[in-house]
């Protein structure tokens, strides 16, 4: 193992330099990365000296402007605020350094704020679909603020909401009907609380459904199996991400499914998992011994002791949190490009699952109860790929023998 520099912190910044070094060992960072973090800490006290900083005065516009110094000098490496947030982090369990109060929030994130209390207490929204539909709304709540950021509820009219739709649909078409469906439920939301005269939502244009006749875009087993063949299995990363892609491809996981299970919620002794799907719902699901094999190889020999939460699957670098469903993602899309597949993204394994199913022999109910669709019409979609079923339905071409 190489012996890394240690960077000599002198400065405001020294005397907690030794316990930063030693949170950063319990945190799981390798030495070479924890002495990066040290050279930045070294750098940071510098600059507060020369500006005659005390550690008390570290508010997140000082360390923007930090920051601002620190890429003019030339610097192309740790130049953002994030780079500093184990060290934040580090001072404010100590006390020493300020708890940031930010400034007041504007009429739009004001708004947003009991917009998402609402969503999450009275429609019983997960925080991932509230964060999503204040993401698609925030835009159209931009457009009726004036100068001085003030909103103008009381005149919002249906021309208002018709033509940020019509905009929306040429700039975003491929999201307009997710966001028509936010944008509904805003608008709900304000004339319910008398912030708007009259409702709305009727002003809101239909969008038209996709294109009927496209196939669940899956993965044939041959592409499925070259995805798990391309994991390292003498890595500890390598073998995360088999256990991840087995998930996906075996039980046909979302990827916020994934990311979201938790060691209590594998049942060893009953062979069952606990999938935390949409809308809080829990679903029992039976174990296929090969899924928790993999799973087992992972947590016995690669999960990290210093690894913070209760999720099974964590990030392979420190901090060792939860990895996020952008993380699960991430994982198949750089595993297709390892089977020279392309970009892959984890929803294409879960259409595979269900074509696999089907394929098998099962029926379109099994394999519902599996994905747990809540709408039959939803597995439907899937009657499209069993050709062997919808083989006797084909007519004749003309001229044939039938």
């Amino acid at each position: 193992m190489v012996d890394p520099c240690w960077a000599r912190v002198e400065g405001p910044l020294a005397p907690y330099v030794e316990g930063f070094r030693a949170e950063l060992a319990r945190s799981g960072y390798t030495p070479l990365t924890a002495a990066g973090h040290v050279r930045l800490v070294a750098h940071l006290s510098r600059w507060m000296t020369a500006h005659e900083l005390s550690v008390d005065e570290l508010t997140p516009p000082v360390v923007a402007a930090y920051f601002t110094d620190r890429r003019a000098g030339g610097y192309v490496n740790s130049v953002t605020p994030r780079s500093l947030r184990p060290l934040m982090d580090h001072l404010r369990d100590l006390g020493v350094a300020p708890v940031w109060t930010p400034p007041p929030p504007t009429a739009v994130e004001a708004l947003l704020e009991e917009f998402a209390e609402y969503l999450a207490r009275e429609r019983g929204l997960v925080a991932s679909t509230v964060a999503l539909n204040l993401r698609l709304v925030r835009p159209f709540l931009a457009t009726l603020a004036d100068r001085d950021g003030e909103l103008d509820l009381a005149g919002v009219s249906a021309g208002a909401v018709t033509g940020f739709v019509i905009t929306q649909a040429r700039v975003r078409p491929r999201s307009v009907k997710r966001m028509v469906t936010a944008l509904r439920s805003l608008l709900g939301f304000l004339h319910v609380h008398g912030l708007t005269a009259v409702g709305l939502g009727t002003a809101i244009p239909m969008v038209a459904a996709p294109a009927p006749g496209r196939l669940p875009d899956g993965l044939s087993p041959k592409q499925v199996a070259a995805l798990l063949a391309g994991c390292d299995r003498d890595s500890a990363t390598g073998r995360r991400d088999l256990a991840i892609l087995t998930l996906l491809a075996r039980l046909g996981l979302r990827a916020g499914e994934v990311a979201a299970l938790a060691l209590e919620d594998i049942n060893w002794r009953q062979g069952e998992i606990t999938v935390r799907g949409k809308g809080n719902r829990h679903d029992v699901l039976p174990l296929p011994t090969d899924v928790g094999a993999v799973i087992v190889d992972y947590l016995r020999r690669d999960r990290p002791a210093t690894a913070t939460g209760r999720t099974v699957f964590v990030r392979a670098q420190a901090p060792h949190h939860a990895l996020t469903s952008l993380g699960v993602t991430t994982v198949v899309a750089r595993a297709g490009q390892r089977a020279g597949l392309g970009p892959v993204h984890a929803h294409r394994l879960r259409h595979a699952a269900a074509t696999a199913m089907l394929a098998e022999g099962g029926s379109l109910t099994e394999i519902g109860q599996v994905l747990r669709h809540r709408r039959p019409a939803t597995t439907a979609a899937y009657a499209k790929v069993d050709t062997r079923a919808l083989g006797p339905l084909a007519r004749p071409w003309p001229g044939e023998p039938a």
